[in-house]
């Protein structure tokens, strides 16, 4: 995934009720019944279906670093779907996001202004309908380039133009070299 998708992904799954399952059979289990058969989860993590089914009834309790992180990614992407989709309704609907980042950001005005990218830390609370076109460009799989642009977009409008109030000329605002970015629904 990409850095934006990760952020956005974290922010959802602080919205859950319950924890993820954590050991290897539990995990495997939950995406037995998710997928409905050992054979499509074997496809899914590129493993044996005996291997599955091995984890399924507990024969193997340590799975390798890469699988293991393959599996917690897989439940975490399918835990709790409807917890996950009020979170996402609310966040693009009334709730917005806040999104907290330290990136280089600067801008492109007219000439007399002082445009010079530089290092930002900024924690903003972004409307609804940014969140909402975050999380639609997400789901359609976009890059991180096109979410790097929403989240640039979104910035111009909150933060350096004060939603119309000032910078009214300001033209485009570049969000580059992201230290930290971390997304609050």
């Amino acid at each position: 995934m990409s850095l934006i998708g990760d952020g956005l992904e974290k922010a959802v799954q602080k919205a859950f009720t319950r924890p993820a399952p954590k050991s290897a059979g539990p995990q495997m289990r939950y995406l037995v019944k998710q997928l409905g058969g050992t054979k499509t989860v074997a496809q899914m993590l590129r493993i044996s279906q005996r291997t599955v089914e091995r984890y399924v009834k507990n024969q193997i309790k340590k799975p390798r670093p890469d699988l293991a992180t393959r599996l917690e990614r897989e439940v975490k992407k399918r835990w709790q779907p409807q917890i996950r989709a009020k979170a996402k309704a609310k966040a693009a609907s009334t709730g917005g996001i806040v999104i907290d980042t330290r990136a280089r950001m600067g801008y492109t005005a007219p000439i007399g202004s002082t445009d010079q990218d530089r290092i930002r830390h900024l924690t903003v609370a972004l409307p609804p309908q940014y969140a909402a076109r975050l999380f639609e460009a997400q789901e359609q799989g976009a890059g991180d380039a096109r979410l790097q642009e929403i989240a640039a977009e979104a910035l111009k409008e909150v933060y350096f133009q004060d939603n119309g109030r000032r910078a009214g000329s300001l033209e485009e605002v570049r969000f580059t070299d992201i230290e930290h970015l971390e997304f609050d629904l």
